[in-house]
């Protein structure tokens, strides 16, 4: 199975949300929507790839043709109005490490197809993250560290697009996103408390939104630092309002939550990859 989660720079009009998921088709699994942030994750799934890839690439035609960066504002950095577009090998059931239990051959392929596809229809900038030729490999913070500052994208005009800035077009394993809000803290506390998380298995910055101080955090390894062990570690500096998962989480890893836990963590069991390409495919 093959999974794209898709960023787009929106997350407060419901009526172009609604264009955007509906470009998806059947291959559409989840949507979640941040209006503090103004960005929205699309995840999209199939067992067959080129349904995820042609889902993905209307989905990114439609944020191109009707979204514009320019009078953008969140709080979430971003490239572009399709900012980030990841594909993701799933194998159902399957423990995805970071150890490469999962080839990400199919997925590299496909983020190929897709940024060629967008440069030459679309005339949008794509930065590749991921494996690259040669045995070389690019996260994307690197990418957004040194887009367009070293770093010219991989395809694609050299300069941001008028209105649809660039994207950034991945290829990488299932993480977990997921954002804790801070009780009776302050951005300063939040920032520091995204600085004690990060490590290898964890991505961390902090946000002030409508709720307060957040924590986002990008959970690279949740086998291994999941949203209990993040919750835990923010819990033991600061006091947690809400936790909010983003997106879906792999079976193995909301199950790894205690079942008293699992509602205040966010981590129900119906917000899975597997138990979402389960209704797609009863459906």
């Amino acid at each position: 199975m093959l999974t794209c989660v898709v960023n787009v720079s929106e997350g407060r009009d419901g009526a172009v949300l609604g264009a955007l998921a509906a470009a998806c088709g059947t291959a559409l699994l989840d949507v979640h929507r941040d209006p503090d942030h103004n960005r929205s994750v699309l995840t999209l799934g199939a067992t067959d790839p080129e349904t995820v890839e042609a889902a993905a690439f209307a989905l990114v035609e439609a944020a191109v043709d009707r979204l514009d960066l320019s009078g953008h504002v969140g709080v979430h950095p971003r490239l572009g109005v399709a900012d980030v577009v990841p594909f993701v090998p799933l194998l159902p059931g399957a423990h995805l490490d970071a150890l490469g239990a999962v080839t990400l051959d199919e997925a590299a392929a496909a983020r190929d197809r897709l940024a060629a596809a967008a440069a030459a229809r679309l005339d949008l900038p794509c930065f590749r993250y991921g494996p690259l030729e040669g045995g070389c490999e690019r996260t994307l913070p690197e990418v957004r560290r040194r887009a367009f500052v070293d770093l010219l994208p991989d395809l694609g005009p050299a300069a941001s697009h008028p209105s649809a800035g660039a994207s950034c077009v991945g290829a990488r394993r299932v993480l977990g996103a997921y954002n804790l809000v801070l009780a009776n803290a302050d951005l300063a506390t939040a920032r520091a408390v995204a600085r004690s998380l990060r490590t290898a298995e964890v991505r961390a910055l902090a946000f002030a939104v409508a709720g307060g101080a957040q924590v986002s955090c990008n959970l690279v390894a949740p086998w291994r630092v999941g949203p209990l062990e993040v919750y835990r570690a923010v819990q033991a500096q600061a006091a947690v309002a809400a936790c909010e998962l983003v997106g879906l989480l792999p079976h193995a890893v909301a199950a790894a939550v205690p079942p008293g836990l699992r509602e205040r963590l966010d981590c129900p069991l119906e917000r899975t990859l597997e138990a979402r390409l389960d209704g797609a495919a009863a459906g």
